[in-house]
């Protein structure tokens, strides 16, 4: 039977139930939070208000989410223990890899290619998948890259090529935060599956439902890809209505069996000022289920389909770990 890893040890993929694929818990800038704690305050309220928030979506039903938290994100798993121990009915799987939309961190400059030496991010990304996270025991369950609106930079290309073979040394499965605004989907199919040989079944191009562009969509479905329409609560930019008929209209063209949702929320996020926060009330954890799966359940979405984006998609993605 196939073992997904969690953050409390790995689960049978029967065991993930409804799974939400792209949910931080902590988003932070860690050299604020650090020099500056009063920015952060007490450790203990953070992590007793991530276990309430947590608790109340592992009471909708939801039992696993992924948190593709990574270098660049502030990722502390050893938090990330300490809420799970407590929320002992969800399942929390933790990502490797380097959030960056342009340069990679300073540390990776003059290291690997940089003097002609293999790209140290690559055994790094493999020991948090085969061995664990720092001394904390726990594996990560997904690897993780991004490519923004700048496009694919050098620095974008070498993590997404470091993560291409660790995932061909581990088989762990890939979400991508991609901007379809500019098709970057595109971008990632040609580095991460053509030249790299990833199968595009196993990876996610988070924030496929930031574009109502369903031609775009469904090209980037019949590749393979598996969309992640994560962002639900997010309407700064654009409105619930046209998020959740983006994915009404996906569903009605058949496209259930290729994506997954989310809403990208955290439990805190330092990079958003909290007076602006009360502007973006539709934005946590439980937005879906009381709010989008009414509303597309009334335009035509089955229960079938539902099921087949929140239990199906995310097992056979996570599952491919092994």
């Amino acid at each position: 039977m196939t073992q997904v890893a969690t953050v409390r040890g790995p689960v049978a993929g029967t065991e993930l139930g409804r799974t939400y694929m792209h949910e931080h818990i902590f988003t932070l800038t860690t050299d604020v939070q650090q020099n500056f704690p009063q920015e952060w305050g007490d450790e203990d309220a953070r992590v007793d208000d991530a276990v309430a928030k947590l608790g109340a979506l592992a009471a909708q039903g939801v039992r696993t989410i992924v948190d593709p938290t990574v270098i660049g994100l502030g990722r502390y798993v050893p938090r990330i223990q300490r809420v799970a121990g407590r929320v002992p009915e969800l399942n929390i799987v933790v990502a490797t890899g380097i959030y960056t939309y342009e340069s990679v961190p300073f540390y990776f400059y003059h290291r690997g290619p940089a003097i002609g030496r293999p790209d140290p991010m690559v055994d790094m990304f493999v020991k948090d998948i085969t061995e664990g996270i720092g001394a904390t025991g726990v594996r990560a369950g997904m690897l993780k890259c991004a490519i923004d609106h700048q496009g694919m930079t050098g620095g974008v290309e070498r993590v997404m090529q470091a993560v291409a073979q660790a995932h061909h040394r581990t088989g762990t499965p890939v979400t991508v935060h991609t901007h379809p605004g500019s098709e970057t989907g595109l971008e990632v199919k040609r580095v991460l599956c053509d030249e790299e040989g990833v199968d595009p079944r196993r990876v996610v191009l988070g924030h496929s439902g930031d574009s109502t562009d369903c031609d775009h969509l469904s090209a980037l479905a019949e590749a393979g890809f598996v969309l992640g329409m994560d962002r639900f609560g997010i309407n700064t930019a654009t409105t619930f209505e046209a998020r959740a008929d983006t994915l009404v209209e996906m569903c009605r063209r058949g496209y259930a069996e290729s994506m997954v949702l989310s809403q990208d929320a955290s439990c805190y996020i330092d990079w958003i000022d909290p007076e602006v926060m009360p502007l973006l009330s539709q934005w946590h954890y439980l937005h879906i289920g009381d709010e989008v799966l009414p509303y597309v359940r009334e335009h035509g979405v089955t229960e079938k389909q539902i099921e087949t984006m929140l239990v199906e998609v995310p097992r056979r993605v996570l599952e491919g770990n092994g």
